[in-house]
């Protein structure tokens, strides 16, 4: 599976860069909070050779504001700003109800009242649709990610990662990061 097949709506970095890391992952897992900043620092530091792509997977039976969490993000994205809400929603992943919810969307100039309750259900389409996918793919935790399409098993910290980023990059001809 190629990097291109991954629907990308949501991708910091470098829109051409050689190689994709798509991140399927949960607004309220810890692992995936811990992951954040390690995934921003390879897109940052990359010279604009890695791209990230954010897909849900929301795993609501341990973790019961991940949907809510998910649909907040995607409406956040709908006003400019998913990368924001993102980012606020891991630092704060332990206050996902509605109202913080709707606190955040305020502090960062959105409307509040798309984020949560009926008007954020227009978005569910696409968080099941990144939840299918990452089921057909065999995700069954998060973070889960894949380099190009190719599943990554390794440690989530920025050396490893950098390491096999440039062990695909080698393997498809591109270009190693620095």
């Amino acid at each position: 599976m190629t990097s291109t097949e991954f629907a990308t709506r949501h991708a910091r970095g470098n829109p051409d860069a050689p190689a994709t890391v798509v991140e399927f992952g949960d607004f309220e897992c810890p692992y995936c909070a811990a992951a954040a900043p390690v995934l921003k620092a390879l897109v940052d530091t990359s010279e604009g050779q890695i791209r990230l792509a954010f897909r849900h997977f929301p795993l609501f039976d341990v973790h019961p504001h991940a949907l809510t969490a998910a649909l907040a993000a995607e409406a956040a994205g709908a006003q400019g700003a998913f990368w924001p809400m993102h980012d606020i929603l891991f630092i704060h992943q332990s206050r996902l109800g509605e109202p913080d919810l709707a606190r955040y969307a305020l502090k960062l100039g959105l409307d509040p009242t798309t984020v949560v309750g009926e008007p954020a259900q227009v978005f569910a389409p696409a968080v099941e649709a990144d939840y299918l996918e990452g089921a057909e793919l065999g995700v069954h935790g998060t973070p889960t990610l894949f380099i190009n399409g190719d599943a990554y098993s390794g440690r989530v910290e920025l050396n490893a990662l950098r390491v096999a980023v440039a062990r695909t990059l080698r393997g498809n001809g591109g270009i190693a990061p620095g």
